[in-house]
């Protein structure tokens, strides 16, 4: 097969009916702007106040007054400009409407060629059986099969994985024809038989196909548990782990390329093509974590199917929406606006997520919102999974050049030469993961990607259908959580300070506005220490009695008060718009604190320390699975500690400073009783009481509970003398 085999043309030639629309949202956006306005208005009257009164302490402690003054001038500027800059996401949203059917009259089955990668890197933290799940529910994707390839990267080299694709490869000859079929969705098996309203229970065909599922995934299940691939089945698939070295380790082996199934020959093919691939790896080598990974499929699948669009997933998304391929297409092929886009983004959304969010995982209102504001301001960042690309853009073309050719592809009696584009030494001297694929050197390469894309002249989409299109795993576990905000927090923040800096590296190449979007999310680790020194100087100021805002009757305390009251009204008004609840937004409140005093924090650390050359950076997998009792108290809506960490001896010591403080000062008012304290420091009062109450699950966690969920004893016990050593200084300063 070769290129004229890959061309493709509209079944109507000139046909110039529009494939999708952009809307502008005006009404809500008209009063958020109002609204903003007089926010702005408040923030300048605070920066005057600053300005113009100092901190009240006694007249023997003036230079420790100005240095109070000092700080909470510099926070109040911090946080005023950064509201401003946040603001830029939701000044000129839009939203994305497809026309599938206009799709098909047009090009009907003659689209284009489509790989889809996905992607996985540990048999253990990311269980087979959920991998193949993956794949064959972007195998069965309403798309012709003979024009659609499916490629399974497997960073760990594991057998067990590849075993479980061999499994999958049989199943789909069964699952894609049925699913095309009956119209099964979602087109995951596990999610599909576990759905009490598939509406095919009755039927014989979906009997006989759930239990040819089981029979495989009982398989599947019992490999990885002992650890060991049948002996029968490396006889049955014995060309593939025939590729496996004795001494192979997951981080020490040769290109393992298998193509499972090839559904390149002809139309008549029901299944996809299927193909294993484990990228070379060698201790000496830098393997670029999932940037490497990314450029090795791009280069591999250009010799044997080179889709002209490439769809990359993460091995725990799975297809829920069959038609989110051609929603893509309606937008890349538009003979418009198409053009201009080099890649289409939707939401990260997720299957686990409890009725109010325990973890504030979905982000609901930057799914929702923000990311339709970055659309309108020239295009949504690229966030690593759920995303069609330009095959010819994510290898470097700039918008205006002329479209490349694409490459020859090659026979499946020529693996070896296509193994050599997987080795550990490819990239070396050459421009991939610079000019070419994914970007190298940072923890979150799709930002940085996307971002040198746009700065290429090319937009992006956002496209949100009310079907989701594809369905992950959230954290179960604040320590999961955490850890992964601080990944993504110390990426954005490595960016920030780049050659890559939207700040320097977008001017004139994109908008004002975009640049202010990329700014919101580099700017995660560093806003965090602003927030901490505040949070800590706060109560401490309470404990101590100093005031550090107006007294509540004066006319000064108006902008404070308007400000916290209305920048939370209008919060939990945005928040329960994109169908959150009270207790949801509330747990969202309580993680955006978590994250902002904990995990953005080591990730602002970790970015100085590699900066100073002190440390590297590492990229961190987020555990797809839980124990089943941790799964128990997830469902319960109970927050999971567990684990000894840093990060939580650090919220715990914040947490029990925040308690300690507001439980003496409320003492002390109930002392003297004449309500002068409360007066004089009602807004630390309800700062100080507001992080009590939304810090109740922490204390559970450390004092009250006796399950295995529990905070450990040494994080409590570390914790409480941290926080009792700051009150005992300032209590004496």
């Amino acid at each position: 097969m070769g290129k004229e085999e890959d061309r493709f043309t509209p079944v109507h030639e000139g046909h110039r009916e529009p494939l999708f629309v952009t809307r502008r949202r005006t009404g809500g956006v008209i009063a958020f702007r109002v609204f903003a306005a007089s926010v702005f208005g408040c923030i300048c009257w605070i920066w005057f106040y600053r300005f113009t009164v100092p901190v009240e302490i006694d007249e023997n402690r003036t230079g420790f007054a100005r240095l109070i003054w000092l700080v909470m001038l510099s926070l109040e500027i911090w946080f005023g400009l950064y509201w401003v800059i946040i603001q830029s996401l939701r000044w000129n949203p839009v939203s994305r409407l497809t026309f599938a059917d206009r799709l098909s009259r047009s090009y009907g089955s003659d689209l284009p060629r489509l790989d889809v990668f996905v992607c996985t890197a540990d048999p253990v933290i990311e269980p087979p059986l959920m991998v193949v799940n993956t794949v064959l529910s972007v195998a069965a994707l309403d798309y012709p099969p003979d024009k659609l390839a499916v490629y399974l990267s497997d960073d760990g080299g594991s057998e067990l994985t590849f075993y479980a694709l061999a499994e999958a490869a049989e199943f789909a000859k069964v699952w894609v024809p049925f699913c095309k079929k009956f119209n099964v969705e979602p087109r995951s098996p596990a999610a599909y038989l576990s759905s009490k309203a598939n509406g095919l229970d009755s039927a014989a065909a979906a009997a006989e196909v759930a239990e040819l599922y089981r029979e495989m995934a009982a398989r599947i299940e019992t490999a990885t548990k002992l650890r060991r691939v049948p002996e029968e089945a490396r006889l049955k698939y014995g060309d593939g782990f025939s590729q496996w070295d004795s001494d192979a380790t997951q981080r020490n082996h040769g290109t393992i390329l298998q193509i499972l199934v090839d559904g390149r020959k002809d139309k008549t093919v029901t299944v996809p093509t299927l193909v294993y691939l484990s990228r070379e790896k060698r201790p000496q080598h830098h393997h670029n974590f999932k940037a490497g990974s990314m450029n090795a499929l791009i280069r591999v699948s250009s010799k044997i199917t080179c889709g002209k669009f490439i769809l990359n997933l993460d091995c725990d998304m799975y297809s829920n929406n069959s038609k989110s391929a051609r929603d893509a297409l309606c937008i890349l092929l538009d003979e418009k606006e198409g053009k201009e886009i080099a890649f289409v983004q939707f939401p990260q959304c997720y299957n686990n997520v409890t009725r109010n969010d325990l973890y504030g995982s979905t982000m609901l209102v930057i799914a929702d919102v923000e990311f339709n504001g970055l659309d309108g301001n020239g295009g949504p960042l690229y966030v690593g999974t759920g995303c069609f690309h330009r095959r010819d853009v994510i290898c470097g073309r700039n918008y205006g050049v002329e479209e490349k050719e694409f490459e020859e592809i090659q026979e499946v009696s020529e693996p070896e030469m296509i193994k050599g584009l997987a080795s550990c030494t490819y990239d070396e001297n050459s421009l991939w993961g610079k000019e070419m694929g994914l970007k190298y050197g940072c923890p979150v390469e799709d930002v940085i990607t996307g971002l040198a894309i746009q700065c290429r002249g090319w937009k992006s989409a956002y496209l949100t259908p009310k079907k989701k299109a594809f369905v992950g795993v959230a954290p179960t576990n604040l320590h999961q959580m955490l850890v992964q905000q601080r990944r993504w927090s110390e990426g954005d923040f490595q960016i920030l300070l780049s050659e890559y800096s939207p700040v320097w590296y977008g001017q004139g190449k994109i908008g004002l506005g975009l640049i202010l979007g990329y700014c919101c999310y580099c700017l995660w680790a560093p806003s965090s220490v602003p927030l901490l020194v505040y949070s800590v100087l706060t109560c401490l100021c309470l404990l101590k009695g100093i005031p550090l805002f107006p007294k509540v009757w004066s006319s000064w305390f108006i902008p404070f008060g308007y400000v916290t009251v209305a920048v939370n009204a209008y919060s939990l008004a945005e928040f329960l718009w994109c169908g959150g609840t009270f207790r949801g937004w509330w747990n969202e409140q309580r993680m955006w604190l978590y994250r902002r005093t904990s995990s953005f924090i080591f990730g602002f650390i970790d970015t100085i320390l590699k900066k100073l050359g002190v440390s590297e950076s590492a990229f961190v997998i987020t555990a797809k699975v839980a124990e089943e009792e941790a799964a128990e108290r997830y469902e319960k809506e109970v927050m999971e500690f567990g684990v000894e960490s840093p990060m939580f001896v650090l919220l715990g010591t914040l947490g029990m400073l925040n308690l300690f403080c507001f439980a003496a000062a409320v003492m002390r008012l109930m002392t003297f009783r004449d309500g002068g304290d409360f007066q004089t420091m009602g807004l630390q009062f309800v700062i100080t009481g507001l992080n009590v109450a939304i810090n109740w699950p922490l204390y559970q966690g450390m004092l009250l509970r006796q399950d295995k969920g529990k905070m450990p004893m040494s994080v409590t016990v570390k914790s409480v003398v941290f926080a009792l050593s700051a009150c005992t200084c300032i209590a004496f300063m």
